[in-house]
């Protein structure tokens, strides 16, 4: 048809599919596909299908524009959610009756009646939690977490120890250890919406529930106990102000412990006010930083006084600066890496604003820009204080006034750069008694200040700021890991309340632990595991960032670009081994730790799945793999059973899935095929690849795949799985089926296509096994519609379905599924001292022996005692039972019991023989049949039905018809109480054997056996080689 052109003043409504009157009106039709339904699922109230009148204008179709709604897990207060439509759909036949499935973020309740919901709708939207921005939520945060004791206290002291040189790039390693997990930090965080939970958060979410829990744990404690550090390191600095002006409660140690106590207390209350008023207190600190930092500087402008000179400070100097460039170790700590683990401490606490995650505005912002900025401003205020200090005091003094440098004393014995500025050291460096100066005095920060009670205020800031940042980390980090229930007895201090999801019991919780370690009182040998913790959780970060990038998953896609996968892998080892270098049992307690808790999350495997890196580097490795296997030609030394089960669902014959687990689990490939030949309607193809048949294998702790298919017929589908399964050289080879014990009163074309699926698996260069046991295979009660025809007594027309087959949907997009129960079989049981009877009548290439071999490494087998049973003449059995013996021994098997049975080709009881005969009664042709012009229908002709049975056809096979009917009796009489039962199955020549027969030679093998009876044909190569090439 030719369609008009533009300007032709057509109207385009007219090229519009017709729409039925009910669909015009809004109203729903009786039956059948109404597209208004699905469409006002779909849009916000504007489409087609919610206007009153018939007026329909433009392109207005079922399909929809792309939208956030679509790709969200959360809806907008004040207007409905969009649901973008489903492929069925789409494109299903609007006859059908059949309800299409949903996509998983819509629920039971937008495709119903809305206005109940509409009218319990709150008038007002909710409360808008209080959200921080990247300058107050992060960088002020981080900064305040970074600034610590070390700086007011430590920082000159190393100075004098390393020198500035030294100093600086002890400073600069560390900044570059803490910016490139800056960058690792901001590059996961802006690769999708970040939530609450901070650095767990990040590295569960990256690398896996496995690690993100552990490191979880361990973050969230050691934010605990640094809540009590820090608490410690205020609490003695108030104790000694109290000393010097004789104040003393009971002693230094309660005098710690008590104002500890009663400073976590005011801070308790702080974080629980809320985190406006919290945010507000870290400003507050951080501005009292500040003036404190403006005061040094302007100290050390300011001309000194005499009492600061004879205590080291005399304003910028060259020659100061140039001496205290170099290092100069002095004491057992007088080294690097000394020098080294005493700083670095002081460079963490980049994540404190990672850590409250979820209050920021917008974290995929805010992290990335206030942690780097926060990391910049410390570096640089850093390298500014140990080269303005470095500049202006001296390594040595003595403090005293009278040791100024007299006109009388020769230059020559006067020791000390101070020399040059009029004071002579000389007796207190010689004796090395100085007490003031870079090298022995601590406090030289406040000394060289303006105005020293604002130092002691910046360290009140600094240590206050710090232990209210992770008294206020702890518990969200801790809070968002018992959301997630991966370890038992936690979830109770995962409860939020009001606005902000505030963890108040968590807060109890970390305010228990702080102050249990502050009432300890002695800090000196747990805080070297806080640090290790913390450098633990910065190497996890960094390879988390590595990982993410080095799988090449699509779905690593951060949108902050300035990171590299190698500097972070490189980081994260220089973590590691700084770790060691700081305090080597600490790192094996952490890393204990860690391994502890992976191993139990390994365990457990908890129900989560959150698109880790680990899955995809999983889904790398196995594709890698599988590719390399191409390369590789297969070797008979290698050969393992790769089996295709005919399972049907598979919780409808676990007995067969039982057998084939015992010697494929942890060895070989087992895959469950399914076909359904009920039509391809989209409950059909649900029921086909459901996820509730591999839920149904993960809970009876089956290893295997699962593949169903739809197909016309049985063996249409059979034969799509015999040639599709699998990938590359990982495919099936062996196909086990149940037998089909109803074939005599089921159609004769279910029973021909039975065996047509032997003969087809023969073609293909399959082994094929049939399990057959007394009590039947199929448990499925009611049958399903999707029940394999093919055997095991399935039925053809059945449209019942369980009640456990329905799969419901929640608007979290997480399936729930009710599964079918687990019923135990005799697979499942310890065999104890019984016997696995193998009867090893014809050559296959040795499948037969090898899956009795492989029954009996299993622990339920391996008491079991295989016999195996060969056919032979009774005047060379001796001979035969030691050349099979032989035989068996160079194959290295363990089987040392070996039979000759020479009476196997006797012929069999006539009782046998009748009844034989009886069994394929209804599939044999009348030579001579009566013409009767009164009959309705002719005989079936052997050409329009070739499964019939022709007298030519039995005489020609009635050898082997006799020896079936003869194994039969001979098994009656040697193996009625083994616990399983192997034997070669026969194979009818296709055209020479009908189906019917050889159906009844399988039936005939195998009845009235108590053991279950595996009948095994391998595909006549070897799988077995006493060769070690």
């Amino acid at each position: 048809m030719e369609l008009p052109a533009a300007n032709d003043n057509v109207n385009l409504s007219a090229y519009r599919p017709n729409l039925p009157l009910s669909v015009l009106n809004g109203k729903a039709s009786s039956g059948g596909f109404v597209e208004s339904d699905y469409y006002q699922s779909y849009s916000d109230g504007s489409s087609v299908a919610s206007r009153a009148s018939g007026a329909l204008t433009g392109y207005e179709t079922l399909d929809a524009p792309p939208h956030y709604d679509f790709y969200a897990n959360t809806q907008a207060w004040g207007r409905r959610r969009r649901f973008r439509p489903s492929l069925i759909q789409l494109h299903g036949n609007p006859v059908d009756d059949s309800q299409p499935p949903m996509y998983e973020e819509m629920n039971a309740g937008q495709t119903g009646d809305t206005s109940e919901e509409d009218e319990e709708e709150p008038k007002e939207p909710p409360a808008e939690p209080t959200r921080f921005g990247w300058v107050q939520g992060v960088m002020i945060r981080c900064m305040l977490n970074i600034w610590g004791v070390i700086l007011y206290l430590r920082l000159s002291w190393i100075t004098a120890q390393a020198g500035i040189g030294l100093t600086w790039v002890i400073i600069l390693v560390s900044s570059m250890i803490t910016g490139i997990t800056g960058l690792s930090t901001s590059a996961i965080a802006t690769n999708g919406k970040v939530k609450g939970g901070g650095t767990y958060f990040l590295i569960s979410r990256s690398l896996g529930p496995e690690l993100g829990g552990s490191i979880g744990l361990i973050f969230a404690f050691a934010n605990a106990v640094a809540v009590a550090m820090h608490t410690v390191g205020f609490a003695e600095t108030v104790v000694d102000l109290m000393r010097e002006h004789g104040a003393v409660m009971v002693d230094r140690t309660n005098d710690i412990r008590i104002i500890g106590i009663i400073t976590v207390t005011c801070l308790l209350g702080l974080s629980m006010a809320g985190m406006a008023w919290e945010s507000k207190a870290q400003i507050l600190f951080f501005f009292v930083i500040m003036v404190s930092f403006a005061s040094y500087i302007v100290g050390t402008i300011i001309p000194p006084s005499l009492e600061k000179q004879a205590k080291g400070f005399f304003s910028y100097k060259a020659a100061i600066f140039a001496t205290n460039f170099v290092p100069n170790w002095r004491g057992p700590e007088g080294t690097f890496f000394g020098m080294f683990s005493i700083f670095f401490p002081s460079a963490t606490g980049i994540l404190a604003g990672a850590n409250i995650s979820g209050d920021l505005r917008n974290p995929a912002v805010a992290i990335p820009r206030g942690t780097l900025m926060a990391i910049f401003w410390t570096t640089f205020s850093y390298l500014v204080i140990v080269a303005t200090v470095g500049s202006c005091v001296v390594r040595d003094a003595s403090g005293s006034l009278n040791d100024t440098l007299a006109s009388s004393t020769p230059m020559e014995s006067c020791v000390g750069l101070s020399c040059q500025y009029g004071w002579d050291f000389s007796e207190c460096i010689n004796n090395k008694t100085c007490t003031y100066g870079l090298s022995n005095y601590y406090q030289t920060l406040s000394m060289v200040s303006a105005f020293a009670p604002l130092i002691t205020a910046g360290i009140f800031g600094a240590t206050l700021s710090s232990a209210l940042a992770c008294l206020v980390s702890a518990p969200k980090v801790f809070q968002c890991l018992c959301k997630d229930h991966l370890y038992p007895l936690i979830g109770f201090f995962g409860k939020g309340y009001g606005k902000n999801q505030e963890p108040l019991r968590a807060y109890l919780l970390t305010y228990i632990i702080a102050s249990c370690f502050i009432i300890i009182a002695e800090l000196n040998a747990i805080a070297p595991i806080i640090s290790n913790f913390y450098l633990c959780s910065y190497s996890l970060i960094n390879f988390s960032c590595f990982h993410a990038s080095i799988t090449n998953s699509p779905g690593w896609r951060p949108s902050f670009r300035f990171y590299n996968k190698w500097l972070s892998l490189l980081c994260a080892v220089i973590c590691v081994v700084i770790m060691f270098l700081l305090t080597w049992w600490a790192a094996l307690i952490a890393i204990g730790v860690v391994i502890f808790f992976l191993g139990y999350t390994l365990y457990k495997k908890p129900d989560v799945n959150w698109g880790s890196s680990v899955q995809a580097s999983s889904y790398n490795l196995a594709l890698n793999q599988c590719v390399g296997l191409n390369l590789v030609e297969d070797h008979v030394k290698n050969y393992r059973p790769q089996c295709l089960v005919l399972t049907g669902p598979p919780s409808s014959r676990p007995a067969l899935l039982d057998l084939v687990n015992c010697f494929t689990k942890n060895l070989s490939l087992m895959m469950c095929g399914n076909v359904v030949t009920t039509g391809s309607s989209p409950s059909v193809l649900e029921k086909a690849s459901s996820n509730r048949h591999v839920s149904w294998l993960n809970q009876r702790k089956i290893r295997s795949f699962y593949r169903g298919v739809v197909a016309s017929d049985f063996r249409c589908g059979v034969n799509m799985l015999l040639q599709g399964a699998g990938l590359g050289r990982i495919k099936p080879n062996v196909l086990l089926m149940g037998f089909k014990k109803d074939w005599r009163s089921d159609s004769t074309l279910a029973a021909n296509n039975y065996i047509e699926i032997l003969h087809d698996a023969f073609d293909l260069q399959y082994g094929v096994c049939v399990l057959r046991m007394k009590e039947g295979l199929d448990v499925s009660n009611p049958p399903q519609s999707h029940v394999n025809q093919g055997f095991d007594g399935g039925p053809e027309n059945s449209d019942i379905t369980s009640p456990a087959s329905l799969v419901r949907t929640s608007t979290t997009s997480s399936i729930t599924v009710e599964l079918e129960p687990q019923p135990t079989t005799v697979f499942q049981k310890k065999q104890g001292k019984r016997t696995i009877d193998v009867y090893w009548l014809s050559d296959d290439g040795g499948l037969t022996l090898l899956l009795p071999y492989l029954l009996t490494r299993r622990k339920r087998w391996a008491r079991c005692k295989v016999r195996v049973f060969v056919g032979g003449e009774i005047n060379k059995k001796d001979e035969q039972k030691e050349e099979v013996l032989s035989l068996i021994k160079k194959f290295r098997l363990g089987f040392q019991d070996v039979e000759v049975l020479p009476d196997i080709y006797e012929n069999p009881q006539p009782v046998n023989v009748q009844h034989f005969e009886s069994m394929i009664g209804r599939f044999r042709l009348d030579p001579n049949p009566k013409q009767d012009s009164d009959s309705d229908s002719d005989p079936p002709r052997q050409q329009e039905a070739p499964w019939m049975i022709t007298p030519q056809d039995l005489e020609r096979n009635m050898a082997k018809s006799l020896r079936q009917i003869r194994l039969n009796e001979v098994l009656q009489d040697y193996s009625r109480d083994a616990a399983l039962i192997v034997i070669t199955m026969p194979v009818g020549r296709r055209g020479v054997c009908p189906n019917s027969l050889y159906l009844a030679w399988l039936d005939i093998l195998s009845r009235d056996l108590r053991p279950p009876v595996l009948m095994v044909r391998g595909n006549q190569e070897s799988v077995l080689t006493f060769y070690c090439q």
